[in-house]
């Protein structure tokens, strides 16, 4: 996977792109002149300052990405949501894009003709715990993640966890679509891989940096019916 820069994203091919959060004041300053009335909004709700300049940073930086997919301006970029909350853009739907921020990093995922999700997540082993596995993973899965080895268990669970939500995403249902409605893959070193019948669905998971877990779906053409 190319974890680089996006370079015109291709029809049914993903490109990912990692985004630094911790940006210099005068990056900053730049990406909150390209954002729309709405992304301002939302960024002065952030009472802690490292969080509103985390949300300039993500924002900002995918609207520089998508607007060389577009070939115009970052400010000129429109992003608009649906019924669900799943954005796209507003002049092109064909090129879905996704994107997902944890700590001081974030995921933008691009592809053109079809549906994206993707999901990055610091393991942060605190919120491993078995109490969240079990109400929000599939019997299956939490029988297997409490199968493994306990050094085992913070990646088990990082694996379910970015799986799950980046096929969520990628599904745009939103919160309507429960977690524990397929299965996974859970286990470190084995194959990556829906554990449940989900046709027309690509799954990968990978490690963007060390520290997080990451993952991806991506379905090529109109999205299966659910």
């Amino acid at each position: 996977m190319d974890m680089a820069a996006i370079d015109r994203a291709a029809r049914g091919i993903a490109t990912l792109t990692l985004l630094d959060l911790d940006l210099p004041r005068a990056e900053l300053d730049e990406y909150r002149c390209w954002l729309d009335a709405d992304e301002c909004r939302r960024a002065s709700a952030f009472r802690r300052p490292i969080d509103r300049d985390r949300f300039v940073a993500r924002r900002g930086q995918m609207r520089a990405q998508l607007g060389q997919e577009l070939g115009i301006a970052p400010q000129m970029v429109r992003i608009a949501a649906d019924e669900h909350g799943k954005p796209f853009l507003r002049d092109d739907r064909d090129l879905a894009f996704n994107l997902s921020h944890s700590n001081g990093l974030a995921l933008l995922a691009t592809m053109r003709g079809g549906a994206i999700g993707c999901d990055i997540e610091w393991r942060n082993p605190d919120l491993a715990c078995p109490r969240v596995a079990e109400r929000l993973f599939s019997p299956e899965e939490y029988e297997t993640l409490t199968a493994l080895p306990p050094e085992q268990w913070i990646a088990g669970f990082y694996n379910c966890w970015t799986r799950k939500e980046a096929y969520v995403k990628a599904l745009g249902l939103g919160l309507s679509y429960p977690l524990d409605a397929f299965t996974v893959s859970v286990a470190p070193g084995e194959p990556v891989r829906f554990t449940s019948d989900e046709p027309g669905w690509t799954l990968a998971s990978f490690e963007p940096a060390p520290g997080y877990q990451a993952a991806l779906v991506t379905c090529v053409g109109p999205s299966p019916a659910r």
